[in-house]
């Protein structure tokens, strides 16, 4: 017998049993699909837990990127295929209202999460009064779950709601930048109209005019900023917003409608040293 045939037959055949039993015991890794995002609570009914997250782990006042999860309670395992929608509504003492958001929807890349947004235009001081309905549909049936939520008042002025001039009433709410640079940042911002207590659409081609300033520092500005203007392709408005320097800026703003009409906001002067319209940056 030729030992020069039979012992690399016999090495091939060895080599072939332990790739597949490398195979059949290889598992795939398991991916977090919420890292680097932080829970803020749970919503439950009698078949599903409703996990929200945001960045910060809290609901703010202004601007909310929120992402949630729908998990089977019988079963442990996380929804797939869920059409989600949400309702926040704020109880006051003599009224109830909602606020400008953006409904959930299956986020690119990820198979169990669903982000939206919700933009909290105030708060109590305690941050009670808010609360978040969550209806969805799997497999044509229908659930939904409620419960109370914990909104805080953000730092700076980051939302404004007010009447304009025209007799409406609006919220101007930043959404970019959440990181500010020494330099050329953009500017997002929305803006939406209370058409009822419940429903606030995205107001379309209006313009804000845009004057930061510095009141800590002789109410300086900065050069080569832009006005915000409307863009259909996210609704929202944007601009470039350049910050020479650290610390506390005062984004002075004036809401005008496709006419040109001043709804809010005035200019800033020597008399003037800031608009009753403004949003607040620090950083």
């Amino acid at each position: 017998m030729n030992l020069k045939y039979i012992l690399p037959g016999l090495l091939i055949a060895l080599f072939t049993v332990a790739c597949s039993e490398d195979d059949s015991n290889y598992e795939a890794p398991i991916v977090n699909e919420v890292e680097g995002l932080n829970k803020v609570q749970e919503i439950t009914n009698n078949d599903h837990t409703i996990e929200l997250y945001t960045a910060s782990g809290r609901f703010y006042t202004g601007y909310n990127a929120i992402s949630i999860r729908i998990k089977d309670n019988t079963t442990g395992t996380y929804i797939e295929n869920a059409s989600v929608s949400w309702m926040p509504v704020m109880q006051m003492p003599t009224m109830q209202h909602s606020c400008p958001n953006t409904n959930p929807i299956k986020e690119p890349g990820k198979d169990t999460v669903y982000s939206g947004n919700i933009i909290y235009q105030m708060a109590f001081e305690d941050g009670t009064g808010w609360s978040l309905t969550v209806n969805y549909t799997i497999n044509d049936m229908d659930y939904s779950a409620m419960a109370a939520i914990t909104v805080m008042q953000n730092d700076d002025q980051n939302v404004s709601s007010f009447m304009g001039s025209d007799n409406k009433r609006y919220v101007v709410a930043m959404i970019e930048p959440k990181n500010p640079i020494i330099g050329n940042n953009e500017l997002v911002v929305g803006v939406y109209e209370m058409e009822s207590m419940m429903s606030f659409p995205v107001v379309q081609d209006f313009t804000l005019t845009l004057d930061p300033r510095m009141p800590g520092m002789g109410n300086h500005s900065s050069p080569n900023n832009t006005n915000l203007t409307y863009n259909s392709a996210d609704n929202r408005y944007h601009a470039n917003l350049t910050l020479t320097m650290t610390g506390y800026w005062v984004l002075n703003l004036k809401l005008m409608n496709t006419e040109g009409d001043i709804l809010k906001g005035e200019a800033v002067t020597e008399d003037n040293i800031q608009s009753s319209l403004y949003l607040e940056l620090e950083f």
